[in-house]
């Protein structure tokens, strides 16, 4: 007896689009095509799009240190509310997740509590290179986690000779926050009290063009992989599409769906994150990197806080929005607008991050794969608002916002984890394998 059949989809798999059913038992995808055999349950996809299991590789679930604004529990509700089945995690909590005893806890406060598959990074310092050379065969690790320039949280390795080291050292891939600490100094004085638009004149374009450059430089010398996060000027598009190979790169839903002025006019604080909305210049130019398939992955950095900080005055106000639950209906409506292919979206959100950071068993649909799947109504319209976002912070930057296309089931290890916006059963999220 099976304990799950998907039928009358139209399901990606081999970058194509095929109406086959699919077999699940035990949390596996067992046989693809034609299945007439007896299942715990029948899952009827007609009209629907069944895509492989779509992965966030940029998350912050606050979790632990600041579990009023969101834990591993509420992120993980609100992964699985947007068609997301698994998540990386990000260490810059209270106490940053930097050494294999507070990993070893991560993985503890995740069991039984994540709707979602979960992986953690492991945060780099400037003196616990030791540790990063040992990463190898850690569960449920991803990779390690570089802040160049500070944003929230104290995990920052802003000197040159340090961050040498976390590269020399690395025995995973380095995902890199790259702005450049010695600019953010120096620019401190074009902060306007009061003025969130001076934002993305304090954090500038050379504050990171500046430090990816110093990244990629360090990582091709030691010849290690570095992704390099949430990508916002045209300047990094123009230089890292000269860099490929064993440089990768991700862009968040934001940057490539509201600019600034007017999303600083439209959300004030709402809109301020590290690195920052920039004008429609950068946002042209990000576009043109997601066209021409330069850039690798779509994260959405979401970092949640309580409405009563974002409301205090720029800058006392916090820099990060929450993302995991829209990331998928933005991006489904950028594909509807013409703007990416289905094609490009999955290769950005499942099959990239498997190959980049050796994902076992996840990001196609294929025999002998978990049985992850993100099932989507390319037609169907949504409007985002905040009284619906399962992230604590209870708001989103999108909130008003009309997407075409959005998820409608979110099926975790063989399970059906949210069908039409309902939640659905316990938390049964495990580690992800890595090769």
């Amino acid at each position: 007896m099976l304990d799950l059949i998907i039928k009358n989809g139209s399901c990606y798999i081999d970058k194509d689009l095929k109406n086959q059913d699919i077999a699940i038992k035990d949390g596996k995808i067992v046989e693809i095509g034609k299945v007439d055999k007896e299942a715990k349950e029948i899952f009827d996809a007609k009209g629907l799009t069944v895509l492989p299991g779509c992965i966030d590789t940029q998350t912050h679930f606050r979790e632990p240190g600041s579990t009023d604004t969101e834990d591993l529990h509420s992120g993980s509700k609100a992964a699985i509310a947007g068609g997301i089945t698994s998540v990386f995690e990000m260490p810059n909590t209270n106490p940053p997740t930097s050494t294999k005893v507070e990993f070893q806890k991560k993985l503890n406060l995740a069991k039984n509590r994540m709707y979602c598959n979960y992986a953690f990074y492991f945060g780099a310092t400037a003196d616990n290179a030791n540790e990063l050379a040992d990463l190898e065969n850690l569960e449920g690790c991803c990779g390690i986690k570089l802040f160049a320039g500070s944003s929230t949280g104290n995990l920052l390795v802003a000197e040159e000779k340090d961050i040498e080291k976390v590269f020399q050292s690395s025995s995973k891939v380095v995902a890199v926050h790259s702005e450049d600490e010695a600019i953010l100094n120096v620019n401190k004085k074009l902060i306007k009290k009061g003025d969130v638009h001076s934002h993305p004149v304090w954090r500038s374009a050379e504050c990171a063009i500046s430090s990816t450059r110093r990244i990629v430089r360090i990582a091709e010398r030691y010849k290690k992989k570095a992704h390099i996060l949430h990508i916002t000027t045209k300047e990094e598009i123009d230089f890292l599409s000269q860099h490929k190979g064993n440089i990768t790169f991700e862009i968040t839903p934001q940057h490539l769906t509201i600019y600034a002025p007017d999303c600083y006019d439209k959300l004030g604080t709402y809109a301020q994150m590290n690195p920052p909305l920039r004008d429609k210049s950068h946002y042209d130019r990000l576009w043109y990197g997601v066209r021409n398939n330069f850039n690798d992955t779509i994260g959405s950095d979401h970092a949640p806080h309580l409405k009563t900080n974002k409301d205090k005055e720029y800058p006392d106000s916090p820099s990060g929005m929450p993302g995991v639950q829209t990331l998928m209906s933005v991006m489904l409506n950028h594909v509807n607008d013409g703007k990416l292919s289905l094609n490009q979206l999955i290769n950005l959100v499942c099959e990239n991050p498997v190959k980049i950071f050796g994902i076992q068993d996840k990001g196609f649909i294929k025999e002998g794969f978990d049985a992850d799947f993100t099932i989507v109504d390319l037609n169907k319209v949504i409007e985002i608002k905040n009284e619906n976002i399962e992230s604590k912070c209870g708001w989103s930057p999108f909130h008003g916002y009309k997407f075409k296309g959005t998820p409608v089931a979110t099926i975790v290890n063989g399970e059906t984890k949210m069908k039409n916006g309902k939640l659905l059963g316990d938390p049964s999220g495990k580690p992800m394998i890595f090769k």
